[in-house]
């Protein structure tokens, strides 16, 4: 059987094989070996996956986008049904949608039929809930099932990204890796040399692992929540009483994996319930818009697209003129410190987590091994060095180490 590592992210999704010169990544998309996690359902149509499936939404085609995904595994939201076209669909038969489509790419690639696969995992899917992690799993690996793999295994994503730095590693070290993700942030310390590589037992090895449901996608809400959704009405008061307006619809709106959850006739109207008792009905005529129009995903990429932005350039301006002309709101890296600074302390104090598990102090550490795509955020960033001031601060590949490390393991394996 040929074997595989597959990385599904909540923000994007990897896969690769042993090929003619070792463990590789397969083109995804055109010659992309990323491809984004999303998926576009247009009726009538077959669902289309990946950059293609934003490009359609964003063009205005009639369907349902949906993004973010992974992060539901483990809650009931999993067995929920969401309307896509005439018929109702369960998440997890939507993942499942996606991962054939991802596989069959993939085989194609790879002029092979795949059908064993080492499938990475967060450290926890859920925070202190072992049941919830154990479900998690085992949801994931119905799935992979489902869609063709007779083999399913699972590795810690923090654990593969160190087997894909292990391969630069010219002496013996102790790193510690973390990967911080579009949903979860995980961490590994691991002993890593040249003599060890492709030993059938690295438990030994594997010093610490730890992890926390913080991920790109919670400082995207944070931001939406803080920057966006006030222009929206959060927070504004009701007419009577001392009541704010009821937040759960910017909550959901500002959250990837929740906006599709507004777009229904019920919501509109308690919406529009809400307008008519609400002191400030200009700014909620812009959440109805939001809503009616289904522009939340464009106003979610509208604001990760400001995190990148700011995070690059350090000031930028987010564009809501989707909502009204000339609407927008001013970002830098302040602001963007200020709104999720909470988040990567949080996300950060899981190192000394991982150093307690070790029986390690902050100066045994050689290496601190970056991989996800939220290690660019400079905040967050500075938040992780200076919990290991003396480590050595290694670069993985941001989207594709994870992957790479599981095609390893893959290979290992079915050895």
């Amino acid at each position: 059987m040929a074997a595989c590592g597959l990385d599904f992210g909540t923000s994007n999704t990897t896969l690769g094989h042993d090929g003619p010169d070792g463990p590789t990544l397969l083109p995804l998309e055109g010659a992309h070996r990323t491809i984004p996690s999303a998926i576009f359902f247009e009726l009538g149509r077959e669902p289309i996956i990946g950059r293609a499936a934003t490009a359609a939404y964003v063009e205005g085609r009639s369907g349902r986008l949906m993004r973010g995904l992974k992060s539901v595994l483990g809650t009931p939201l999993m067995e929920e049904a969401t309307p896509v076209g005439r018929q109702r669909l369960r998440l997890r038969d939507v993942i499942a949608r996606y991962l054939t489509a991802v596989k069959a790419r993939a085989e194609a690639a790879s002029g092979q039929s795949l059908d064993s696969v080492v499938h990475g995992r967060p450290v926890h899917f859920v925070d202190g809930d072992p049941e919830a992690d154990r479900r998690a799993e085992d949801t994931l690996r119905d799935i992979a099932r489902d869609v063709g793999f007779r083999e399913v295994s699972f590795q810690y994503e923090p654990i593969a990204a160190a087997l894909d730095y292990e391969r630069q590693v010219r002496a013996e070290e102790i790193a510690l890796v973390a990967d911080i993700g579009g949903g979860t942030s995980d961490f590994s310390i691991v002993r890593l040399a040249p003599e060890r590589r492709g030993r059938p037992d690295r438990a030994g090895d594997i010093l610490a692992n730890d992890g926390v449901r913080i991920g790109g996608t919670d400082f995207d809400r944070q931001l939406s929540l803080g920057t966006v959704m006030p222009l929206l009405g959060l927070g504004s008061p009701m007419r009577r009483g001392d009541l704010a307006v009821p937040n759960a619809y910017y909550h959901d709106l500002a959250t990837w994996s929740a906006i599709n959850r507004l777009y229904n006739p019920k919501t509109l109207r308690e919406i529009d319930e809400v307008i008519r008792d609400g002191a400030r009905p200009d700014l909620l005529a812009r959440l109805r818009e939001a809503v009616e129009g289904e522009r939340g995903h464009a106003l979610a990429g509208a604001v990760e697209g400001a995190k990148i932005a700011a995070s690059e350039r350090d000031a930028t301006v987010l564009d809501l003129g989707l909502l009204e002309p000339g609407l927008a709101v001013p970002v830098d890296r302040a602001t963007l410190s200020a709104q999720t600074g909470d988040l990567a302390r949080a996300v950060a104090a899981r190192i000394a987590r991982c150093l307690a598990q070790a029986e390690l102090t902050a100066d045994r550490v050689d290496a601190l091994f970056l991989t996800g795509g939220s290690t660019g955020l400079p905040h967050l960033r500075a938040a992780l060095t200076a919990a290991l001031p003396a480590a050595r601060v290694v670069e993985g590949d941001t989207f594709g180490s994870v992957g790479l490390g599981l095609t390893i393991e893959a290979v290992r394996r079915g050895a």
